[in-house]
């Protein structure tokens, strides 16, 4: 099923999460509930460095590290999102 690209500009918010998530997994994002593990759901090592690098582009202050201890989209969108 085809993913809409999500616009390589634009503030990070809590549904751009999601949609950047649902592209890295190859999934549509109605799929992935905000506690998922998204581990279980295919995240690996390489496709979260991708978000981080992505997120930072967008202001993000966040690594690795802080999003794979918590890898589901409620704890990223807390870490993400916060005094945004």
């Amino acid at each position: 099923m085809p993913h809409e690209t999500p616009p390589e500009a634009g503030p990070l918010n809590p549904e751009r999460i999601l949609a950047d998530v649902a592209e890295v997994l190859d999934e549509p994002a109605e799929a992935i509930a905000g506690h998922d593990d998204l581990l279980d759901r295919g995240m690996d090592s390489i496709r979260l460095m991708s978000l981080v690098e992505t997120w930072r582009k967008h202001g993000a202050e966040t690594d690795f590290i802080a999003l794979a201890e918590e890898p589901t989209v409620a704890a990223w969108r807390r870490l993400l999102t916060v005094d945004r």
